[in-house]
């Protein structure tokens, strides 16, 4: 038999910071200049519609990286706040007795990532971009009993430390070329 797990307090993962700051900024970075380059290109397509858009993308992009992560006696939930749209993003309950395994899956650029499979084998994706994944994790495996040595997050801390020196060189560069653009 068994021992029966300790009870479980409820804990909430959020998306990780750096990950959270790091796409928002590349998200600026990547459009911002697009408004002012279009109205000094005379492009067809007007800079207030371009900011218009923009301004929606990011709004989406920020409800997509609010994403929580709440583990409880009950099981693992996935959800986003009131103001994120159910149609956009749709959250998950995976109870722990319906959890029956922890697969691996290569993606397409060679990393892995898991999914928690339940009873009838349908997969549901283990969240690994949250602030204190490694203790997500040993929760899991407290709960399930399911080894999780091997799980890491998809991509590293330094990845993102990388990607975020990246953009703001990038964001330099969007200032000296708007400014040269209209100096």
């Amino acid at each position: 038999m068994s021992p029966t797990p300790q009870p479980l307090e409820s804990t909430l993962y959020r998306i990780s910071p750096l990950i959270r700051i790091t796409l928002l900024s590349l998200y600026v970075a990547l459009t911002l200049p697009l408004p002012a380059l279009s109205s000094h290109a005379h492009a067809p397509v007007s800079p207030k519609f371009l900011g218009v858009g923009i301004a929606i993308g990011f709004v989406a992009l920020y409800g997509a990286l609010s994403e929580r992560v709440l583990l409880d006696d009950r099981g693992i939930q996935v959800t986003y706040p009131k103001w994120v749209p159910q149609i956009f993003r749709k959250g998950w309950f995976l109870p722990w007795t319906q959890i029956q395994a922890l697969k691996p899956r290569s993606t397409g650029q060679g990393g892995l990532v898991y999914y928690f499979l339940d009873k009838s084998s349908q997969g549901y994706l283990l969240p690994a971009r949250v602030a204190g994944f490694a203790r997500l994790v040993r929760q899991v495996e407290a709960r399930t009993g399911i080894d999780t040595t091997d799980v890491r997050p998809l991509a590293q801390p330094w990845m993102y430390l990388i990607l975020l020196g990246c953009t703001l060189m990038l964001l330099l560069v969007d200032g000296w070329t708007v400014l040269t653009a209209f100096g």
